[in-house]
C-alpha cells in the first residue's frame, strides 16, 4: 500500500494532477508512457506506417529485431523516391539509389522510430501536462490515447496512441502552439513480437552500394565543454544527452550536440562559417515540425535544428556560449 501511494503521489508531482481521480489518471498516464518507452526497445515488430506533415504523405515498412541489447532493424519507402535505411545498433546506413550514394552514420543519442523517449519520465513531465483519453483502435489493436500537452510555448503538444498489450507506439500526432496538426504517423498494418528472418533487414542495394559514393559522417564522441562549448542549463527545459564531431556538408569536425526534453530531440551545429555565409546570420525558418535557427558566435555558424516551435530552437541557440578555456 505505500508503494502504491508514493507512486500516486509522484505522479501528482510530475504531472501537476489535481486530488482524486484526476491524480490517478496522471499516474496511469504516466506508467503508459513507461510501457511505451520500454516496447519502443525491447519489442521485435514489422510493419507499415503512413507518415504526414503538411500536405505531404509517405508510406514506409519497417522490420525491428531485437536480440539481448542488440537491436537491429531496416525502414525503406514504399513510394516516392526509393530510400533504405539499415540500423545495427547506433551504426546506421541509408541507401539513396537515385544517386547512387551511402551515407554512414551513427545514431548517438537520437530517440527511435516510432519513439521519442529518453527514458527520464521526470524531463517529460517536467515540460509537459499528461492525461488519458478514451481507448481507440488503430491498425485492428486497441490503443490507450494518451495527450501529452506542453507547459509552454517552446515545444510542441503529441497525441499518442499506446497499444494495450505491448506498448506499442502504433500512432502519434504533434500539434504546433496553435494546436494545429504539424506532422503524424500510423500503422496501417504491424505483427507485434514474435520471430523474424534476418533477411527482412538485409538492403536491396548491399551489393550495389559497394560501389556506390560513400559519405560517412565520421562521428566521434566528443567533449566539447572542455573545448569551450557551453549550452547555459535550464534553457526551454532542454538537457543535454550526447555531444560529438561529424563531417557534415563537406566540413569535417563539425560540433555536434544533441538535446532532449525527455520527449523531443534538439540538435545543436558548430561549424567554422565563411565570412559570405556569417554576414546573411540569423537565419529563421520552419520547415513543416522541423524549426532551424541559425546565428553568428565569432567567428562560427550555431545551428539549432528541432521539433519545436521557432522560439525554441532560437532559445537553444541564443543559448551557446564559448568560454575559451584556461
Amino acid at each position: 500500500m505505500r508503494a502504491a501511494a508514493a507512486a500516486v503521489a509522484c505522479a501528482a508531482v510530475l504531472f501537476g494532477a489535481a486530488p482524486g481521480g484526476a491524480l490517478a489518471q496522471a499516474a496511469e498516464a504516466a506508467g503508459w508512457l513507461q510501457k511505451a518507452y520500454a516496447a519502443t526497445r525491447n519489442l521485435s515488430f514489422s510493419g507499415t506506417f503512413v507518415y504526414q506533415q503538411g500536405g505531404q504523405s509517405e508510406t514506409s515498412r519497417i522490420t525491428r529485431i531485437v536480440e539481448g541489447e542488440l537491436a537491429r532493424e531496416k525502414l525503406e519507402t514504399l513510394d516516392g523516391t526509393p530510400r533504405e535505411v539499415v540500423r545495427t545498433g547506433e551504426q546506421v546506413l541509408c541507401y539513396l539509389p537515385a544517386s547512387t550514394t551511402l551515407r554512414i552514420d551513427r545514431q548517438t543519442g537520437q530517440p527511435v522510430f516510432p519513439g521519442a523517449f529518453t527514458g527520464r519520465l521526470s524531463d517529460i513531465a517536467g515540460n509537459y501536462t499528461a492525461r488519458k483519453q478514451a481507448m481507440d483502435r488503430v491498425a485492428g489493436y486497441d490503443c490507450q490515447v494518451i495527450v501529452l500537452e506542453p507547459r509552454d510555448r517552446m515545444r510542441y503538444g503529441q497525441k499518442l496512441w499506446v497499444e494495450a498489450q505491448t506498448g506499442m507506439l502504433l500512432k502519434a500526432k504533434t500539434f504546433d502552439e496553435n494546436g494545429a496538426v504539424v506532422e503524424q504517423f500510423a500503422f496501417t498494418q504491424i505483427q507485434l513480437g514474435g520471430t523474424f528472418a534476418p533477411e527482412l533487414l538485409r538492403s536491396r542495394f548491399e551489393s550495389a552500394g559497394k560501389s556506390w559514393r560513400v559519405e560517412d559522417a565520421q562521428v566521434i564522441e566528443r567533449d566539447l565543454s572542455r573545448e569551450g562549448w557551453q549550452i547555459r542549463e535550464g534553457v526551454s527545459g532542454y538537457r543535454k544527452i550526447a555531444e560529438m564531431t561529424r563531417t557534415l556538408g563537406g566540413i569535417p569536425g563539425v560540433g555536434h550536440i544533441v538535446l532532449s526534453d525527455g520527449l523531443a530531440a534538439m540538435s545543436v551545429f558548430i561549424e567554422p562559417a565563411k565570412s559570405r555565409v556569417l554576414r546573411s546570420l540569423p537565419v529563421l525558418t520552419r520547415y513543416g515540425a522541423i524549426s532551424v535557427y541559425a546565428r553568428q558566435l565569432g567567428a562560427h555558424r550555431v545551428t539549432a535544428v528541432g521539433e519545436a516551435p521557432l522560439q525554441g530552437v532560437r532559445a537553444i541557440a541564443n543559448a551557446v556560449e564559448f568560454r575559451r578555456p584556461n
